[in-house]
């Protein structure tokens, strides 16, 4: 492993990450990154729970998908276990996927018959927050060496602190725009029906309980009806 060379790389990566104009553009970069720094590395997805539901972002290749469905379909697969930091696993490597048999009875036969020879799976986490599970794969048995699985590491390390950023620039500007919207809405509420801005607010927000619609849904519909729905 040349190293000299990855941490030109890495650094470059680093800034490309930071520059990504969205969520989904940098979750890409990301396993993009890993599929060209990490030696031995076919395919790389990133694994997020939402309750019971898993969702793969950016896979790279279809068998990466696949993986994560398996693994959500069992309940079973390191994966999962990645993504669920109660188990304090926040790396690992499998040299062998048909050797890993005990472990995940069910996952690892029929991942290896998908194509998976070899994994390696690291959390994606910050002080503040765990973010899912950056997943890689070779189709090959015993691909990933310790170098392989340091450079992932690292990759891991700067990818959790561009996942977290991107997602809370998106969530400041969904923010903004909702509040916008919100008070466009009442505005139209005040003038329609001559009500005070604490009266068309509690109408917005009665509405939406009342109808289990969100209220930036309904601020939408507002805007676009002229009145409540």
């Amino acid at each position: 492993m040349d190293w000299a060379r990855f941490a030109q790389q890495l650094a470059s990566m680093g800034r490309d990450l930071l520059a990504q104009g969205s969520t989904d553009k940098t979750v890409a970069r990301i396993t993009a990154s890993a599929t060209e720094l990490v030696e031995g590395c076919d395919a790389a997805g990133i694994l997020v729970l939402h309750g019971n539901q898993v969702e793969t972002l950016a896979p790279t290749h279809q068998f990466a998908i696949d993986s994560d469905r398996l693994q959500e379909q069992l309940g079973e697969g390191p994966c999962l276990d990645a993504a669920h930091t109660s188990t304090g696993e926040r790396v690992f490597r499998i040299p062998d996927l048909t050797s890993e048999q005990q472990r995940w009875p069910l996952y690892a036969p029929r991942a290896h018959r998908l194509g998976v020879g070899s994994m390696m799976g690291f959390l994606l986490f910050t002080d503040e927050e765990d973010l899912g599970a950056l997943n890689l794969y070779s189709r090959t048995p015993g691909a990933f060496t310790q170098d392989s699985e340091t450079a992932g590491w690292l990759l891991a390390s700067h990818a959790a602190i561009a996942f977290s950023s991107a997602r809370t620039h998106a969530q400041m500007e969904h923010a903004v725009a909702t509040r916008h919207l919100v008070g466009e809405a009442m505005g139209i509420l005040m003038g329609s029906n001559h009500l005070t801005e604490e009266q068309a607010f509690d109408l917005l927000r009665r509405y939406s309980q009342e109808t289990n619609i969100k209220l930036r849904e309904v601020a939408r519909r507002i805007c676009e009806q002229g009145n409540l729905p």
